[in-house]
């Protein structure tokens, strides 16, 4: 069975399976089976990747009762940048689009992250656990900061004797980005 890469408008060998492109940023990549199946490193068995019937990788909200963790790393350093929740639609929504999407759980509704701070987060690569309810997003984070209080990454603070001890500096200014 031949496989389909949308962005180069090209057949691949469904035998090889491998994405021809694998060091471009491509935004179909993440909801690319030819990049599934073989990745930037190796290959897998496509039996083990669970697919719907269009195609799109699946995963198991029901046993987060429709909400799971998303770890959010930066591509190339793997620091860890944030930890945030995605439903089915955030899902869907990240891989059309490239960008990270996410459920807010305290507005109870879908968020772009940056789409008011500009500070947006560009999926490189996805990670899904053996029980396919967690992922890891690896993102190009635009705008240097991922966390809305203006620090690079969301784990700014460590545990000390004295409390919480602030490890990292601020990006920016909060008060000044969401000015309303």
């Amino acid at each position: 069975m031949d496989l389909f890469c949308e962005k180069y408008n090209e057949k691949v060998n469904g035998e090889n399976g491998c994405c021809t492109h694998p060091k471009e940023y491509c935004k179909f990549r993440t909801a690319c089976v030819v990049h599934f199946m073989d990745g930037e490193n190796g290959s897998i068995d496509s039996e083990e990747l669970a697919i719907e019937e269009d195609g799109m990788p699946t995963l198991q909200f029901e046993k987060g009762n429709g909400l799971l963790p998303a770890i959010v790393q930066d591509f190339k350093t793997k620091e860890v940048l944030m930890l945030a929740y995605i439903n089915d639609l955030a899902w869907q929504k990240t891989l059309e689009t490239g960008k990270a999407h996410y459920w807010s759980r305290s507005r109870n509704k879908l968020w772009l992250k940056g789409e008011t701070s500009g500070h947006l987060q560009l999926i490189k690569k996805i990670l899904v656990d053996c029980d396919d309810d967690t992922v890891v997003f690896q993102v190009e984070q635009l705008g240097g900061a991922a966390c809305h209080t203006g620090y690079r990454s969301c784990f700014f603070r460590q545990v000390s004797e004295a409390g919480f001890a602030t490890i990292g500096e601020a990006v920016f200014d909060p008060g000044e980005v969401y000015k309303k």
